[in-house]
Protein backbone atom coordinates (compact mmCIF):
# COMPACT_ATOMS: atom_id res chain seq x y z
CA UNK A 1 0.00 0.00 0.00
CA UNK A 2 1.14 3.32 -0.87
CA UNK A 3 2.02 5.83 1.79
CA UNK A 4 -1.46 8.38 1.06
CA UNK A 5 -4.48 6.60 -0.44
CA UNK A 6 -7.38 8.11 -0.66
CA UNK A 7 -10.16 6.41 0.96
CA UNK A 8 -13.83 7.07 -0.16
CA UNK A 9 -17.10 6.64 1.78
CA UNK A 10 -19.88 4.89 0.32
CA UNK A 11 -23.46 3.98 1.48
CA UNK A 12 -23.28 0.15 0.11
CA UNK A 13 -21.95 0.58 -3.01
CA UNK A 14 -18.27 0.33 -2.68
CA UNK A 15 -17.06 -2.86 -4.61
CA UNK A 16 -19.81 -2.15 -7.50
CA UNK A 17 -18.34 1.99 -7.84
CA UNK A 18 -14.42 0.24 -8.03
CA UNK A 19 -15.46 -2.57 -10.44
CA UNK A 20 -16.76 0.07 -12.12
CA UNK A 21 -13.72 2.34 -12.33
CA UNK A 22 -11.30 -0.77 -13.06
CA UNK A 23 -13.13 -1.28 -16.25
CA UNK A 24 -13.12 2.67 -17.29
CA UNK A 25 -9.83 3.14 -16.39
CA UNK A 26 -7.05 0.71 -18.41
CA UNK A 27 -4.27 -0.87 -16.03
CA UNK A 28 -6.53 -1.38 -13.34
CA UNK A 29 -7.82 -3.81 -10.91
CA UNK A 30 -9.48 -4.78 -7.87
CA UNK A 31 -6.58 -5.62 -5.44
CA UNK A 32 -8.79 -6.38 -2.15
CA UNK A 33 -12.26 -7.16 -0.75
CA UNK A 34 -12.63 -7.39 2.43
CA UNK A 35 -15.92 -9.24 3.94
CA UNK A 36 -18.86 -7.62 5.91
CA UNK A 37 -21.60 -8.40 7.77
CA UNK A 38 -24.25 -10.36 5.42
CA UNK A 39 -21.65 -11.19 2.84
CA UNK A 40 -21.46 -7.54 1.35
CA UNK A 41 -17.82 -5.98 0.62
CA UNK A 42 -17.14 -4.07 4.02
CA UNK A 43 -14.14 -2.37 1.95
CA UNK A 44 -12.09 -2.67 -1.50
CA UNK A 45 -9.25 -1.93 -2.41
CA UNK A 46 -8.21 -0.95 -6.33
CA UNK A 47 -5.39 0.08 -8.22
CA UNK A 48 -7.10 2.43 -10.89
CA UNK A 49 -4.60 3.24 -13.73
CA UNK A 50 -1.44 3.40 -10.91
CA UNK A 51 -3.98 4.86 -7.67
CA UNK A 52 -4.66 3.21 -5.23
CA UNK A 53 -8.06 3.96 -3.85
CA UNK A 54 -9.92 2.49 -0.76
CA UNK A 55 -14.28 2.30 -1.16
CA UNK A 56 -15.88 1.85 2.56
CA UNK A 57 -19.22 0.60 2.91
CA UNK A 58 -19.74 2.50 5.73
CA UNK A 59 -23.81 3.87 5.44
CA UNK A 60 -25.89 6.87 4.42
CA UNK A 61 -24.28 9.36 6.66
CA UNK A 62 -21.92 11.22 4.47
CA UNK A 63 -22.03 12.46 0.79
CA UNK A 64 -19.59 13.13 -1.59
CA UNK A 65 -19.25 16.87 -2.96
CA UNK A 66 -17.26 18.81 -5.05
CA UNK A 67 -14.74 19.64 -2.11
CA UNK A 68 -12.94 16.33 -3.13
CA UNK A 69 -12.31 15.33 -6.70
CA UNK A 70 -9.89 12.93 -8.48
CA UNK A 71 -8.10 14.80 -11.02
CA UNK A 72 -7.11 13.29 -14.39
CA UNK A 73 -4.49 14.15 -16.70
CA UNK A 74 -5.65 13.33 -20.32
CA UNK A 75 -3.22 12.91 -23.27
CA UNK A 76 -5.80 13.70 -26.02
CA UNK A 77 -9.05 14.64 -26.70
CA UNK A 78 -10.08 11.01 -27.45
CA UNK A 79 -9.31 10.08 -23.90
CA UNK A 80 -11.38 13.20 -22.41
CA UNK A 81 -14.33 12.41 -24.76
CA UNK A 82 -14.09 8.17 -23.33
CA UNK A 83 -13.91 9.20 -20.00
CA UNK A 84 -16.40 11.79 -19.99
CA UNK A 85 -18.79 9.47 -21.26
CA UNK A 86 -17.79 6.82 -19.71
CA UNK A 87 -18.34 8.47 -16.03
CA UNK A 88 -21.26 10.19 -16.81
CA UNK A 89 -22.96 7.59 -18.13
CA UNK A 90 -26.16 6.00 -16.09
CA UNK A 91 -26.86 9.15 -13.95
CA UNK A 92 -23.90 11.00 -13.63
CA UNK A 93 -23.54 14.69 -14.20
CA UNK A 94 -21.79 16.89 -16.29
CA UNK A 95 -20.09 19.90 -14.60
CA UNK A 96 -18.08 22.96 -15.45
CA UNK A 97 -14.57 23.27 -16.69
CA UNK A 98 -14.10 19.47 -17.25
CA UNK A 99 -15.09 18.36 -13.84
CA UNK A 100 -18.03 15.33 -13.92
CA UNK A 101 -19.89 13.71 -11.08
CA UNK A 102 -20.12 9.74 -11.76
CA UNK A 103 -23.06 7.66 -11.07
CA UNK A 104 -21.92 6.98 -7.16
CA UNK A 105 -21.72 10.87 -6.49
CA UNK A 106 -18.10 10.95 -6.74
CA UNK A 107 -16.50 13.71 -9.06
CA UNK A 108 -13.87 13.51 -11.17
CA UNK A 109 -11.91 16.43 -13.44
CA UNK A 110 -11.00 15.01 -16.53
CA UNK A 111 -8.33 17.09 -18.38
CA UNK A 112 -6.49 17.38 -21.05
CA UNK A 113 -2.35 18.15 -20.74
CA UNK A 114 -3.53 21.07 -23.78
CA UNK A 115 -5.28 22.94 -21.19
CA UNK A 116 -2.13 23.51 -18.80
CA UNK A 117 0.37 24.04 -22.03
CA UNK A 118 -1.97 26.53 -23.46
CA UNK A 119 -2.88 28.55 -20.45
CA UNK A 120 0.92 28.68 -19.53
CA UNK A 121 1.81 30.63 -22.70
CA UNK A 122 4.01 33.68 -21.51
CA UNK A 123 1.87 35.86 -23.88
CA UNK A 124 -0.61 36.45 -21.00
CA UNK A 125 -3.19 37.61 -23.63
CA UNK A 126 -3.58 34.53 -24.68
CA UNK A 127 -3.43 32.45 -21.96
CA UNK A 128 -6.28 34.76 -20.65
CA UNK A 129 -8.74 33.73 -24.01
CA UNK A 130 -8.19 30.05 -23.44
CA UNK A 131 -8.89 30.18 -19.34
CA UNK A 132 -12.14 32.32 -20.22
CA UNK A 133 -12.97 29.87 -23.07
CA UNK A 134 -11.98 27.05 -20.54
CA UNK A 135 -14.76 28.22 -18.23
CA UNK A 136 -17.80 28.45 -20.38
CA UNK A 137 -17.10 24.48 -21.46
CA UNK A 138 -18.59 21.71 -19.58
CA UNK A 139 -16.37 18.65 -21.09
CA UNK A 140 -12.85 20.33 -22.00
CA UNK A 141 -12.53 20.92 -25.98
CA UNK A 142 -8.99 21.44 -26.92
CA UNK A 143 -10.04 22.63 -30.70
CA UNK A 144 -11.96 25.53 -28.82
CA UNK A 145 -9.26 25.73 -26.44
CA UNK A 146 -7.02 26.39 -29.39
CA UNK A 147 -9.09 28.37 -30.87
CA UNK A 148 -9.58 30.59 -28.46
CA UNK A 149 -6.00 30.41 -28.28
CA UNK A 150 -5.17 31.84 -31.56
CA UNK A 151 -7.69 34.76 -31.17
Amino acid sequence: MKKITPFLWFDDQAEEALRFYVSVFKDSKILEVTPGPGGKAFTVRADIDGQELIGLNAGPQFKFTEAISLFVDCEDQAEVDDLWAKLSAKGGEEGSCGWVKDRFGLWWQIVPRALAELMGDPDRAKAKRVSDAMLKMKKIDVAGLKRAHGG
